[in-house]
């Protein structure tokens, strides 16, 4: 009879606000250099080209994140605690309100070329509907 292989989860890489390593960066919220104002969170809109902001251990956000990685495109991801949430959507929203759009934002909330997209249920529509690739073409974060 064969066992089974144990399980383990491996963290995953974080991102220093001195480096920049474009689409296929994580960024964790233990990083506490990255915190200060919504200036730094624009910088972290604009600098990915597909950024997820999520709760921490959220399945919803996994789920975005697998569906974005079988696609070929490797979002970055903003993890936050429960504390810190409402600070973070205050700073998202001002984002979005500067932008023209004043949505309701909903975590996880999935911002596509520096423009929120929206959460779940829009990237299963748009994927579902095949509009979905050719907007992260156009974002950059997908190449073929």
């Amino acid at each position: 009879m064969q066992q089974a292989i144990p399980y383990k989860s491996w963290p995953l890489p974080c991102v220093n606000s001195t480096t920049s390593h474009g689409a296929s960066s994580t960024v964790a919220d233990n990083n506490r250099g990255i915190r200060g104002g919504s200036k730094n969170m624009v910088s972290i809109v604009s600098e990915n080209a597909v950024i997820v902001f999520a709760r921490k251990g959220c399945c919803m956000s996994h789920v975005v994140r697998r569906l974005l990685l079988t696609l070929g495109v490797n979002p970055a991801v903003y993890e936050m605690d429960e504390e810190e949430e409402v600070s973070v959507l205050n700073e998202l929203g001002m984002i979005c309100k500067e932008s023209g759009k004043d949505k309701m934002l909903q975590l996880p909330a999935v911002f596509i070329g520096g423009r929120l997209f929206g959460g779940l249920d829009k990237v299963m529509t748009t994927h579902i509907s095949g509009e979905l690739v050719p907007m992260l073409k156009d974002a950059g974060a997908l190449w073929l």
